[in-house]
């Protein structure tokens, strides 16, 4: 079994949390800067709880940072979880370069 430190990102929970698409909506809103809850929960045809739920999921995958603002929850964007993903797939970016080259001259090869 492999051991991560507790400073690496969790990809799965990573990925798994950007896998909704309320959920990368609500990332995509605070790339803007920080916001509200329910600022947050007003352009999505979903109730409030359900917006905090997803915003929790976010939050536990690392993405979001939540603090109390008197009533008002507050939600910050975190980039190094995002940074983390886009690295490993960045990695196989190279892999699947090199195989549309390799089709690319296959085809190219097979018209002459």
């Amino acid at each position: 079994m492999v051991e991560r430190r507790p400073d690496d990102p969790n990809l799965d929970a990573i990925f798994q949390a950007l896998s909704h698409p309320t959920r990368r909506a609500l990332v995509e809103q605070l790339a803007g800067g920080p916001k509200p809850v329910g600022e947050l929960a007003e352009p999505h045809d979903v109730s409030l709880a359900a917006v905090s739920k997803h915003l929790q999921v976010l939050e536990d995958a690392g993405l979001i940072e939540v603090e109390q603002d008197g009533r008002v929850r507050r939600c910050h964007l975190d980039g190094a979880p995002l940074s983390a993903a886009f690295g490993w797939l960045t990695r196989y970016r190279v892999f699947w370069e090199d195989r549309f080259d390799a089709l690319a001259d296959h085809l190219e090869n097979d018209d002459q």
